[in-house]
């Protein structure tokens, strides 16, 4: 997928007290690989080899999913980390059988699933599509929060 770009001071951390929900801006100061890491590992989503590094606000992740579905998902959980501004989304798909292409929308101030469903397809009921293509990322259909980038599915 290349070098994706993210909302650097917009994020919510997978794990904690605090998972699905926005982190302080002064969460940044503390991301590190070891955090990251723990990002991807809190999906369940198993990627051989991975291999993160992380220059300034740049993340680069490597290693092989089963997949499209699951690099995209890895790719967004490390992007929606507090403090990654860019991800450089490096990693092998084992299953390349060809997948219908997702969009990636940036979630806006006073946004939900349902308002996002009604701009991409036409119907606020076809929320849980976009919410089931975020899993295991969003827990909570109404846990979004702005700078979150999300995938957007083909309307089914």
């Amino acid at each position: 997928m290349g070098l994706l770009s993210f909302v650097k001071e917009a994020g919510a951390f997978l794990f904690g007290a605090s998972a699905g929900r926005a982190a302080p801006a002064s969460a940044a100061s503390q991301l590190t690989v070891d955090v990251l890491r723990q990002q991807v590992d809190t999906l369940g989503i198993p990627v051989d080899g991975l291999a993160i590094d992380l220059q300034e606000s740049v993340a680069t992740i490597r290693g092989t999913v089963a997949s499209q579905h699951d690099r995209e998902i890895v790719t967004l959980a490390i992007g929606n980390t507090p403090g990654v501004a860019q991800v450089d989304d490096q990693l092998t798909v084992k299953n390349t059988t060809a997948v219908p292409a997702v969009i990636f929308y940036t979630v806006q101030k006073g946004d939900t699933l349902s308002a996002i469903a009604k701009t991409q397809y036409g119907d606020a009921r076809k929320y849980p599509q976009i919410f089931e293509a975020n899993k295991p990322m969003l827990k909570d259909p109404d846990r979004i929060y702005p700078g979150q980038t999300l995938r957007i599915p083909p309307a089914g």
